[in-house]
Parts: C-alpha cells; structure tokens; sequence
C-alpha cells in the first residue's frame, strides 16, 4: 500500500527499549520502533516471536519491564488501557472482544459515557456511527445483533469501536486470520481510505503476500528480538521469510500419489445445518494414499461436513461407511474407534482448552485408555510422558507438559494438536483449516507432516479457504457451494480462477450434486 510517506512525515509513535519476560522467558527483548503519521508498519514475526506481546504492552494490557512509549510526542503511562484510549490508540484483537447479545450501536458505545449518564446518546451514536462506516467502507446496520453477524462483520464493529473513540493509531492483531478472501480486500480498501485521512496502522501478520500489499515498512521480529526492518517496495518475500525463521525456508516436496482402498465413505448424507448451510446428498469417498482438499467460501456446508466426520453432528440421511463397513452409530468415540485422527478449524474454541495443561490436553481423546487410566484413576506420569514426547517429536516451544496451553503460541498450540491427532498412526486424517494463523515455517511443518500421513498410506481430507494451499497439498480437489460438493478434478487440471469460479456458485453444473 503505498501512501507515499517521506522520512520527514510526523512521528507519532515511539517504543524505545521495550522488554518484558514472564518468569525466565524473554518474549521481548530491547525492541525499538517508530510509526510514522500515514504509514502502516507491518509487524511480522513467526508465532511466538513476541509480537502480540509487544501490542498488548503499547496499548496497556501489559506493563513492560524495560523500556519507554511516547505517543504523539508525550509519554504514554505503562499498564493503562484508558490512557492508550486518550491518547488515540486503537486496538483489535485477533479474537474479538464483543459482546453477542448486545447490538452494534451498543457494543461501540459500550465505555464511552459515564456509568451515572441517563442515556446512552443512542440517536447522535447511531449518526455518527452511520458517518464512519459510509466514509471508510465499513458498512454494517448499528441496530443488529452482534450474534447475527458475520465473522467479517463483527471485524468491521471493531475497526468501527476504534474510530468512534477518535484512535489516530489503529493496531491490527492478525485481522485476516478469519476472512475469507473477498472480506480481506474489502478490509484491505477500508485501510487504504482510513491512512489516506491521516490514520497511522501496525499490521500484525505473518502472512508475507498481505505484508507486501498493505505496508510501507516491514518491522521483523524473531524469538523476541527486532531481526531486521526493511522498506516493503525494495523486500522481496524470499528475504522477509528468511528474516522470520532465521535462515531458508523448508520446501516439501510432494510426490505422486499411490490410491489404495477406499477408508472412508459418504453415500447421499444430508444433515441440519451447522455454521452455514446443511450438507445436502453429500457423497464423498477418500482413499488411502491420497489427500483430497475441499475449497469453499466459508459458511458453505464445510463446518457441518467436518463435524458430521468428527461424530458431532447426526445425518438426517445417508450413510456413513468406513473400511468397507456400514456404520450404524457414529459419534466422537466411535470416529476415534475407527482410527480418525482430528484436526479441528478452531484451535482455541474446539481444539484446546486454554485453562488445561499440556499434558491434560494431548491425553483428552485417550484418557479413558489402559494407556492412561487404571482402575478410573489417571496415569498422570504416563500422561506427563507422553506430552513430552509430543513437545519433542514436534518440537512444541513451551517450559513444560505441565504449562498452561493458553500461554502457548497459535503454531505450538497446533503441534500439540498434530502430536495428538497422528498418535498411533491413524488411517483417516481430517485437517480442518490446518494453518489458519499460522506462519510460514508452521504452515511448512503442518504440510510435511501431511504428506508424511498420506505416504504411509492414511487418507486425508484437507478443509481450506486458502486455495494455494488446496493447490499445494492435495492429490485431487473438491469444491463445496451451498451444502453440495462439485466433481472432483486432479491436481493442476482447474486453474485458481475455475475453482474460485466453483466457489461461488459459477460452475458449468451448479445445483446437481456429485459423487466426490
């Protein structure tokens, strides 16, 4: 994004010497930085680099052990959420902060008035909120529910809570993890007006195309230190990647496919809908040796489709049949009776549970096994042994089986998940958005250890909205619309336009639903 800023242009924000350590973790070490009046500064880095950390002690959430902030030319006070408020900095966060049975208008007013204030101003908020959201492209109906909206939605209440407290700084934590394509350009244009009237942005990503197209500056950071700082026009991909993991990037390389037998089967299965629409007739086979990738605009029947595998979900109709067999009852134990290995889309909702230790976490599918219990009481050393050996095999950075997994990164969170989902070699893999929010050096180990899966012969089913990763990783494609599932085609045969076409509905056979 190019919003021809000069060095001369006003600094409006400056961290000098930030650091902070939890216990004898560093996760920022001696970090400096500026962000100039106009200019959007990416702030890169692999999960866990520190970023997040940095943000939350800038906006007040943390109190630096070291270090200065000056906003504007004053000093910004430390740990005071209020006072980064007043002084115009703005932030939202990669895991929203509404409240769902509460409406727009009342979610960007919430702490705006005085408590003993008689009205909230609802006729002059509900203007002013209007005016915002038709200057910046931000465009959502302040009387809604938030429960109502769209993933895309809610973001737009965020950015729109930011504005209306005035923010001249503007931080974005990760703000396309949850997008879908078309929801990140749009947001990527709000961007473009909101730093052409003179707002200053710190992009948090590690996604480098998104870096490349939205920033004038490319701040790095790797294992809590500043690595480097580059100008986004003269930094190539390549050189910003290296930055973030400290050397070259791994590269998989995928081999042909080897199909065996069939492992797991739907035959016309229908379900209620589920996060979008209802699977309707769905039928869909995967084969041993192969990963078939499902694209889809989100919302399109992909998160009934993974709960229906995963045994969270009833069809209406249909049948299921695994190894060959007609399975009468399906249900979560059942899947992993049957040898399913999960990898859930939502690492924190349905994934983890954040206030569980390591070790509690990567036994919670198997407790109840002679593995880990005995006479109904836990085998905690076995437990602890095991995590262990997950930290290691997939070198899962956290001090120990027993820490708290909400204090884990996005990617070691998803290593434990990988760790515990392959365990025993399973023969069905389900990957549900393996790599959302993840870095690139993640997003390169989640894929090897795929292929790993499908080479010994598993079968694996990928559920992505990222279509160079459907491209990358899978034997053949399928593309959901509406519940129903499009022919499948091999790897290569469909451009990133014709599946995009499928996506939205555009195909040449829309509405007649295939064997896959």
């Amino acid at each position: 994004m190019d919003t021809s800023q000069s060095p001369e242009a006003e600094t409006v924000l400056r961290l000098s010497g930030i650091t902070k350590r939890f216990g004898a973790l560093v996760a920022n070490d001696a970090i400096s930085l500026t962000l100039r009046r106009g200019e959007v500064v990416a702030l890169l880095g692999e999960n866990g680099a520190g970023k997040t950390t940095l943000m939350n002690i800038l906006f007040g959430h943390y109190t630096a052990d070291e270090g200065e902030i000056e906003a504007f030319g004053k000093p910004l006070p430390p740990g005071d959420p209020h006072a980064a408020l007043g002084a115009g900095i703005g932030m939202v966060h990669q895991h929203f902060t509404l409240a769902d049975q509460m409406t727009v208008l009342e979610n960007i007013v919430l702490g705006t008035r005085p408590i003993w204030s008689l009205s909230l101003g609802k006729a002059q908020a509900r203007a002013k909120i209007r005016k915002l959201a038709a200057d910046y492209g931000l465009e959502v109906e302040p009387d809604r529910m938030i429960t109502d909206l769209s993933v895309g939605e809610r973001q737009r209440v965020e950015i729109l809570k930011a504005l209306y407290r005035e923010a001249r700084i503007l931080i974005l934590d990760e703000p396309t993890a949850v997008l879908t394509p078309m929801e990140t350009d749009a947001l990527f244009a709000t961007l473009k007006k909101l730093v052409a009237a003179g707002l200053s942005v710190i992009f948090i990503s590690h996604k480098l195309g998104e870096v490349q197209a939205v920033s004038d500056r490319v701040v790095v950071l790797r294992g809590g230190r500043l690595a480097g700082e580059r100008k986004t026009s003269e930094a190539t991909r390549r050189e910003l990647a290296e930055l973030m993991v400290g050397g070259q990037l791994p590269v998989n390389e995928i081999g042909p496919p080897h199909p065996g037998a069939v492992l797991f089967e739907l035959k016309g299965v229908s379900t209620p809908a589920l996060g979008g629409a209802a699977l309707k007739q769905v039928s869909l086979s995967l084969r041993g040796g192969e990963i078939t990738g499902l694209a889809g605009i989100s919302g399109n029947g992909q998160a009934a489709l993974a709960a229906l595998i995963s045994g969270t979900l009833d069809a209406r109709e249909g049948e299921i049949v695994v190894h060959g067999t007609h399975v009468g009852e399906w249900s979560p134990r059942a899947a992993l009776d049957n040898g399913l290995g999960r990898i859930p889309e939502d690492r924190h909702a349905t994934g983890m549970i954040g206030d569980m230790s390591v070790a509690e976490n990567v036994i919670s599918e198997a407790y109840r096994s002679p593995r880990f219990s005995r006479f109904g009481f836990l085998n905690w050393k076995a437990a602890s042994g095991f995590a262990d050996e997950i930290i290691r095999a997939y070198d899962v950075k956290c001090p120990s089986a027993d820490a708290r997994v909400r204090l884990l990164s996005g990617g070691n969170m998803q290593k434990l998940i990988l760790g515990r989902a392959f365990d025993g070699n399973p023969d069905i893999i389900l990957a549900s958005q393996p790599t959302r929010g993840l870095d690139v050096g993640a997003v390169a180990y989640v894929h090897a250890r795929l292929i790993e899966a499908r080479d010994r012969g598993a079968a694996v089913l990928v559920i992505s909205e990222d279509l160079d990763e459907i491209q990358t990783l899978s034997d053949r494609i399928v593309v959901m619309h509406r519940g129903q599932l499009s022919k499948p085609s091999a790897r290569g045969e469909l451009s990133v336009m014709e599946l995009g076409e499928l996506m939205a509905g555009h195909g040449p056979d829309e509405g007649a639903p295939h064997a896959a």
